[in-house]
């Protein structure tokens, strides 16, 4: 899995680049269009958290618990709209100072190891984007994956009450996904071993699950499949959104672009990064089709199905 140096990395890094471009509590993840691409990207946004909370019951009252909580989005909504008790949880120092200032009750906590005594149980849990990062490439390598995700789906039974809901969404590997080993820096610029040697170095101890199957056969002992739906269109028009607000111009966001210059020159970890923020290989994945993108409601049926 990847650990709180490894996110703090892709995430706290951004930080203050992000909510310059975005907004303070902008959201970092696939907004929902459903085919509408005349939408802003803050109204598919908002269309998004409007799915997630209507699709898990969440109203006035409700306990949420939302994990990798980013710089908040989900958690401001179903607080200010919903009047729901929520608690983001983010590994990204970054991304907590943040949330906190705007008000938000996040913590800085691994959400694999919440237990019910921490918080008590809730009546609905959200991961978006979570799982993304809860699986190495070493723990891949050494068969470990489908065990991880088995795990997180009990540990996820023990934290909601009976009928409670969860919610997800996560980048899968798809059918063009292309062998590990073929996977270099090295590689021809552009080229899918190139792009996915980049995806790599974007998110550091992490590797993603292969197709919404796995993940819907891990969670079967535990929860019962409500929802699932293709965000992968969705996620490349996102993409777009976010490049055209990165690149509007703003006189403090262009002067911390010029202060990260000499950084460019003398950290290869950085110059990787500007790589990426400049080909967007995620996008370039989903349009390939080496990686897809989905959104699955789970309920709590209360016992563990076989």
């Amino acid at each position: 899995m990847a650990v709180k140096k490894d996110l703090d990395f892709t995430y706290t890094t951004i930080d203050k680049i992000f909510r310059l471009s975005i907004g303070e509590t902008g959201d970092f993840s696939g907004a929902k269009y459903d085919g509408d691409f005349s939408m802003s990207l803050e109204e598919a946004q908002r269309a998004k958290h409007k799915f997630i909370a209507d699709s898990l019951g969440i109203k006035a009252g409700s306990k949420v618990l939302d994990m990798g909580c980013g710089w908040g989005p989900f958690t401001k909504y179903v607080t200010e709209e919903r009047g729901a008790i929520c608690i983001g949880l983010t590994l990204s120092e970054g991304q907590a100072k943040a949330c906190q200032k705007n008000g938000l009750d996040v913590r800085i906590k691994d959400c694999r190891y919440v237990k019910p005594e921490d918080f008590g149980l809730f009546d609905a849990i959200v991961c978006i984007g979570g799982m993304e990062h809860f699986c190495s490439i070493e723990e891949w390598q050494a068969g470990k994956q489908e065990a991880i995700y088995h795990d997180f789906f009990k540990h996820l039974n023990d934290l909601l009450h009976t009928g409670g809901r969860f919610y997800m969404q996560t980048m899968v590997f798809s059918k063009n996904m292309i062998p590990f080993e073929d996977m270099s820096l090295d590689a021809p610029k552009g080229s899918s071993a190139h792009i996915m040697a980049l995806m790599v170095e974007e998110f550091p101890g992490s590797w993603l699950p292969y197709g919404p199957e796995m993940v819907i056969n891990n969670a079967k002992p535990y929860f019962k499949l409500i929802s699932k739906s293709s965000g992968r269109l969705d996620y490349i028009e996102t993409i777009g959104q976010w490049r055209k607000k990165f690149r509007k111009f703003g006189l403090r966001k262009y002067g911390l672009y010029l202060s990260l210059l000499p950084k460019y020159f003398t950290d290869k970890a950085f110059k990787h990064q500007v790589d990426i923020f400049q080909l967007s290989p995620n996008r370039v994945c989903f349009e390939r089709e080496i990686m897809d993108h989905y959104r699955l409601v789970f309920e709590k049926t209360g016992e563990e199905m076989k």
